[in-house]
């Protein structure tokens, strides 16, 4: 690392040790982010999102420069560019250095030296289209730096004022500019579009303002925020606005760390960072699907993985393109275009419906939900045990999407090329299945409920070791037949009926490739088994079928909901049958029971 000059130094040491006082409330700040993430990615069940790296130390950063003597303005506070070694004929953005910028000079080159290198490891992803648009739109090149203050040059960055993205916008902004938000997109994740908003709305604020200072602090709180401290301070320039008490603090420290990063980002090594491992620009091909498709399917068509796909579409919020769209341009790795504009026609439905969560917001009716996701209000109410169309706010639904599609090899059964995928034969008396892990869900804990081993689980998934299972993530199973259904996962039968409904109603029927006529007439042959559905029961997807003599000869089962006042004797005498016969049905493992909790139960 290389010797600063003696004067910057000075002032460094000086700064630095007033700030480490601040660090008891780091992790206040830190766990208050990973609520607003966590509750984020609870509103969109798939999303993927992460804290503002940045924001993780801004409390800290705020009580530093908040100490008695730290905080200097105006141009008369100014240090040397020449003494500090810095030539501001390599910079496009006005560069001027106070003790706010030595702060976080000193900052990103001590404390915060991880951070600052993997944002600049980062950068490299994003910085050849930002500048590139930049430069299109006349504006100086070293506002690349502004993503990196703002998010870290992480996309799918989201900070506790809502803000998303790697340029930070909030919804209402975002729209302003041109951004698509809603319960299936938010193009503040998509690096290309959100850069071109941001350009837009930088271009207007240096309009107004005609100072870059100016225009980056109304960027970080609002035009209307620094014209009117500007009007009430009579201010004319930033370091004016700043010595008011117009703006908050975090507008205050805006300007000095996006100089700070610009100074030693554009020139890493001067300042130490010399072991940066850049990473690669992403690189991809576009094709248009129709919409409703899941990424499963397309990366089926291409040899390729969900995460990949979701990588270099990170606006979707979910894994699948919007419903209601009659195509959409997904990116897809680079040499696949043809491979999956080949494939796209020998897609298979597998026999399951995929469920997304909504949570009701202030003034969210049932009509606006269904409206939303292109579903009847038929379907919402089935699909949540609703019986009244009263939404309260809060409430959290169950929102059907859509069927899973695969792509069969030659002679082959979707549900069997999935299974054979995760490394299990097809064995003669055994059903394939699929479960889909749920929070807090471990091998052992699987194996229990499907009564296999965990060394089996391990060996059909090619899991070594003590591997930590992840929520979402697609277990293999060989199950004896007939498959032990656990209470909350789909029958077969269930399956397939419920599949059909949801695409007829889901008007998705035209869009994607059906069953085919076999498959209809054994679908359509074979009696429903209702299910119990809950909140924390996995979900499987069957790949035998029953034989359909043995479905003749089962009665059809019926839902019973509990009312206040029942107990298992009670409800089994209502339908001639024994409690045990209750429990066994429906896998119970005592007798209490709760109002509001469905049954299956058979008459006579």
């Amino acid at each position: 690392m290389k010797i600063l000059p003696s004067l910057l130094t000075h002032c460094l040491v000086a700064l630095l040790c007033f700030s480490l006082s601040a660090c008891s409330s780091h992790s206040t700040k830190k766990t208050a982010l990973q609520q607003a993430a966590q509750q984020a990615a609870s509103d969109s069940q798939d999303e993927e999102i992460s804290m503002s790296e940045p924001e993780e130390t801004a409390q800290e950063e705020l009580d530093a420069l908040n100490e008695p003597g730290a905080w200097e303005y105006g141009i008369n506070q100014t240090y040397s560019l020449e003494k500090l070694g810095i030539d501001p004929a390599k910079y496009d953005f006005p560069i001027t250095v106070n003790k706010q910028v030595l702060y976080y000079m000193g900052l990103f080159q001590g404390k915060q030296r991880n951070y600052f290198t993997y944002w600049l490891a980062r950068s490299s992803m994003y910085r050849p289209h930002i500048e590139a648009e930049l430069k299109k739109a006349g504006l100086p090149l070293d506002l690349v730096f502004l993503a990196m203050i703002e998010s870290g040059f992480n996309p799918s960055a989201y900070s506790p004022a809502k803000a998303c993205g790697l340029w930070q916008f909030i919804e209402g902004t975002g729209s302003r500019y041109g951004l698509r938000i809603d319960p299936w997109v938010d193009e503040r994740r998509e690096p290309e579009k959100a850069t071109r908003a941001a350009i837009r709305y930088l271009s207007s604020l240096y309009a107004q303002f005609g100072d870059w200072y100016l225009a980056v602090a109304a960027y970080n709180a609002g035009e209307g925020k620094i014209d009117n401290a500007m009007k009430t301070f009579n201010a004319k320039d930033f370091w004016e606005v700043a010595s008011s008490e117009g703006i908050f603090m975090e507008t205050k420290r805006y300007v000095p760390k996006l100089i700070a990063a610009i100074i030693i980002a554009r020139n890493p090594e001067k300042y130490g960072f010399t072991d940066i491992s850049y990473k690669k620009p992403l690189e991809y091909e576009t094709i248009n699907i129709p919409g409703g498709v899941n990424l499963e399917a397309v990366a089926s068509t291409a040899n390729t993985s969900v995460k990949e796909l979701r990588t270099l579409n990170n606006e979707l919020r979910k894994s699948q393109t919007p419903p209601k769209q009659k195509e959409y341009t997904l990116r897809i790795p680079v040499g696949t275009k043809d491979l999956v504009a080949s494939n796209l026609s020998k897609l298979r439905p597998m026999p399951t419906v995929e469920f997304a969560t909504h949570t009701v917001k202030k003034g969210e009716t049932l009509a606006s939900v269904c409206n939303m996701y292109n579903i009847s209000k038929t379907t919402l109410l089935k699909a949540n045990n609703l019986k009244t169309a009263q939404l309260a706010q809060g409430l959290r639904l169950k929102i059907p999407t859509a069927a899973k599609y695969v792509l069969p090899k030659d002679g082959q059964q979707p549900d069997e090329r999935l299974a054979a995928g995760k490394g299990i034969p097809k064995t003669k008396g055994k059903q394939l299945a699929q479960h889909t892990v749920k929070n807090g869900e471990t091998l052992d804990t699987i194996a229990k409920q499907y009564k296999v081993s965990v060394q089996d689980i391990k060996q059909w998934n090619k899991i070594s070791g003590t591997t930590t299972l992840k929520k979402g993530q697609q277990i293999a199973l060989q199950l004896e037949q007939p498959a032990a259904v656990p209470v909350g996962s789909t029958a077969p039968n269930t399956i397939a009926n419920t599949v059909a409904k949801i695409a007829t109603e889901l008007k998705q029927t035209a869009q994607v490739p059906t069953l085919d006529a076999g498959k209809k007439r054994n679908v359509a042959s074979a009696a429903p088994v209702p299910t119990p559905v809950s909140a924390t029961a996995p979900q499987i997807k069957i790949a035998s079928k029953q034989p359909a003599a043995a479905a003749k000869k089962v009665m059809p089962p019926t839902w019973y909901v509990v009312k206040n006042g029942d107990t298992l004797a009670t409800i089994a005498r209502k339908f001639q049958a024994s409690p045990q016969n209750i429990r066994d049905w429906n896998k119970l493992g005592n007798s209490t029971v709760q109002a509001g909790n469905k049954l299956i139960v058979k008459k006579g």
